[in-house]
């Protein structure tokens, strides 16, 4: 039964009612055949739309059927192909008198090997656009000309920009990363004279981070592909000098398999020499404390299966597609699964040069830290704390009912609006997290929870990087202790690093710190400041570095992609 528009609970988009109209002036009952006829006959009574389309040749006419005929995932890119060749101007692209073109087999080539960029060749019909190479009919050719560009929308956009849009599989990650525009990618087709150059190194991540991660995924797929490295034996604390033949078996053969001991640099039952220095690097490389001894989180890292590495260093390939290739000429970047900072900056050789390092605490898993860029516009040394509200009815309020004078006891102001109040006039046991009404206000000084500097980039999360009085975290391999801000280690030292680049001396910085009193100091040139989430990456030395997944975002990444294969 037809359908009436005025009943229909949807709207066409613009590009597909066109679309529909198009394919059916361009091919009326009887087929490409009969449609042929009817455009060299003519119409005085077509419309000037259909006159437009009539002057596409027969083949440009059945690419159309094609893409009217496309759902699914391909939904996306299909108004801009349409688009495309609906311009009677525009290149055929993959097919050339009668058949597949060189460049349509060189871009089926990259498209049934894009799992080496971590990429699902089905996503892009590989197999079948594959089959059709050798066509001769047009329909067929048809297909192959429609799907190719289709096909090449998605994968540039895959691997330039990521197969999920991060924002979308958690809020946590204010992320957004730009896609190529997919006109100009096909626009740029024709000029293109090395297809798989075109495709793959024009769209990639332009980082020598991501062609190292790369690199290693292929040395670990080939781990994984001959059974991987064996599992360590569980026990008591391996210690240096300790005989265990059994384990220390396993242990030498497991780091032999990684890189972490020569081959042949160690050898008989007992735990020590080369083996003890290979589980340092070994610690090393994976963010634990560096003992020498086989203890628990030493031992659980160990027999993390190979397979299951390969995984980790496919999802921060996903991530780094998300990441800018520019960071800036001077930046700030800071891994929260890593729990540490670095200062960056462009030489004039193009190469970017790391000039400060800092070990940093971060949020806890449940006040876990965004993933976001912003802007670092000042510094204010000897800061004054406003205690958020969550902090201050959730950890202050039981202290104030139990001692009104636990505020002063850690300097800490009551306020209403700017006037400060008496905490022993107010009945405690009557307020609640409902009716708490006043601010609280710590004042500057050594105990004060920001410590001394705080270094501001205004967001919408209020998290910004800070000194803290409780040092001896920094001495612990995991440092997930905050509320979600960022301590940082040696804050002055950052401080001095960055007020270098502003004009401003450590002296002159030391001068302000003095006397305690809160001042602010405003950067005439503001620093880039990137807070990421990586769990695997790799070292301009070579060496492949993993970090535990502190979040769980390497599980809803994990999950996301699976379900993006799926779909």
């Amino acid at each position: 039964m037809p359908v009436s528009v005025a009943s229909a609970r949807f709207v066409l988009p613009s590009w597909m009612i066109a679309l529909a109209v198009a394919v059916l002036f361009a091919l009326p009952p009887g087929g490409p055949a009969h449609a042929q006829e009817e455009t060299a006959a003519g119409s005085e009574s077509e419309t000037e739309s259909h006159a437009e389309i009539a002057e596409l040749d027969p083949f440009r006419e059945a690419v159309l059927t094609v893409i009217a005929q496309r759902t699914g995932t391909a939904g996306r890119h299909l108004p801009v192909v349409y688009e495309y060749y609906s311009d009677p101007d525009s290149e055929n692209l993959w097919v050339s008198e009668g058949a597949a073109n060189g460049k349509a087999r060189k871009l089926v080539e990259v498209l049934l090997t894009a799992y080496f960029d971590v990429l699902t060749p089905s996503d892009y019909d590989a197999n079948t656009l594959g089959g059709l190479l050798d066509a001769t009919l047009m329909p067929e050719l048809a297909a192959l000309e429609a799907g190719l560009s289709l096909a090449l929308l998605d994968y540039t956009r895959h691997i330039s920009a990521g197969r999920v849009e991060p924002h979308r599989i958690n809020s946590e990650l204010e992320i957004f990363p730009e896609a190529p525009d997919p006109m100009q990618v096909l626009r740029g087709v024709p000029a293109a004279e090395d297809i798989v150059v075109y495709a793959t190194y024009t769209f990639e991540p332009q980082t020598p981070q991501y062609v190292r991660l790369r690199s290693a995924l292929e040395a670990y797929r080939a781990l994984a592909q001959v059974g991987g490295w064996p599992q360590v034996p569980g026990g008591e604390t391996l210690k240096e000098s300790m005989e265990a033949p059994e384990r220390v078996t396993a242990l030498r053969t497991r780091l032999e398999m990684s890189g972490d001991l020569l081959v042949g640099a160690h050898g008989g039952e007992v735990y020590d020499g080369a083996l003890i220095e290979a589980v340092r690097t070994f610690q090393a490389r994976h963010g634990l404390e560096v003992d020498g001894a086989i203890g628990p989180n030493t031992l659980t890292e160990l027999n993390v299966t190979t397979a299951e590495r390969v995984r980790q260093i496919e999802l921060n390939m996903e991530r780094r597609r998300w990441m800018k290739d520019d960071f800036g000429d001077f930046y700030v970047f800071v891994n929260l699964a890593d729990q540490f900072l670095k200062v960056v900056e462009l030489r004039e050789d193009g190469r970017e040069k790391t000039v400060h390092t800092a070990l940093t605490v971060v949020g806890k898993d449940y006040h876990r830290t965004p993933v976001f860029s912003e802007m670092m516009t000042y510094l204010v040394v000897n800061p004054s704390w406003n205690v958020p509200r969550s902090i201050a009815v959730r950890e202050f309020l039981p202290k104030l009912k139990r001692d009104p004078g636990a505020l002063a006891a850690q300097n800490i102001r009551l306020l209403a609006g700017e006037r400060d109040v008496d905490p022993y006039r107010i009945d405690w046991t009557s307020v609640s997290a409902r009716n708490f009404t006043w601010r609280l206000q710590q004042r500057p000084g050594k105990g004060n929870a920001l410590g001394e500097v705080k270094f501001m980039f205004p967001n919408k999360y209020a998290v910004y990087i800070h000194d803290t009085p409780s040092k001896g975290l920094f001495a612990r391999a995991q440092r997930a202790f905050s509320h979600g801000c960022i301590r940082v280690q040696n804050p002055f030292d950052l401080a001095e690093v960055l007020l270098a680049h502003q004009g401003m001396s450590r002296a002159e910085l030391d001068a302000r710190r003095a006397g305690g009193v809160e001042r602010v100091i405003r950067l005439r040139n503001p620093v880039p400041v990137h807070i990421n989430y990586l769990t695997a990456w790799v070292n301009k030395d070579g060496t492949t570095h993993f970090r535990r997944d502190v979040y769980g975002r390497d599980a809803v990444l994990d999950e996301a992609l699976k379900a993006a294969t799926a779909g």
